[in-house]
């Protein structure tokens, strides 16, 4: 885990990001690795995905997630996580491009990102970017 960080998420953004991971797991449902089929064209790690999914659903409970509704609460999360939910919101919006509601995911990508990508300093995503994260 690169820079793992205590990250404060209000549960909107803790709800968005469990859609996500679970729209990226749905991929995984309907997809081979071998064909590239999916989020697998994408290159997720599907013991990343579950495990995130599973360490989200540790602090809120999935009733909380499906109505996006609590308290603001924290959560230890790396960059490698913050990676992985990025690349896990873009798969969306490239999935969702000719949907009617391609605004709403555009807006909550564009939310959650900054809710994200806060607890670390732009010099610090540069490094991670120069790692290969």
């Amino acid at each position: 885990m690169t820079e793992p960080r205590q990250v404060s998420l209000p549960a909107e953004a803790a709800s968005s990001i469990d859609q996500i991971l679970g729209i990226v797991l749905d991929s995984f449902m309907g997809g081979s690795a071998s064909s590239h089929v999916g989020a697998f064209g994408w290159g997720f790690d599907l013991e990343c995905v579950v495990d995130l999914e599973q360490r989200l659903r540790d602090v809120w409970s999935p009733e909380e997630l499906s109505r996006g509704d609590g308290d603001e609460r924290q959560m230890e999360l790396s960059m490698e996580d913050v990676a992985l939910i990025l690349q896990g919101m873009a798969f969306t919006e490239v999935m969702s491009a000719d949907l009617p509601w391609i605004d709403m995911v555009r807006w909550t990508s564009d939310f959650v990102t900054t809710q994200l990508r806060a607890p670390w300093t732009d010099e610090e995503w540069e490094a991670f970017g120069a790692i290969g994260g």
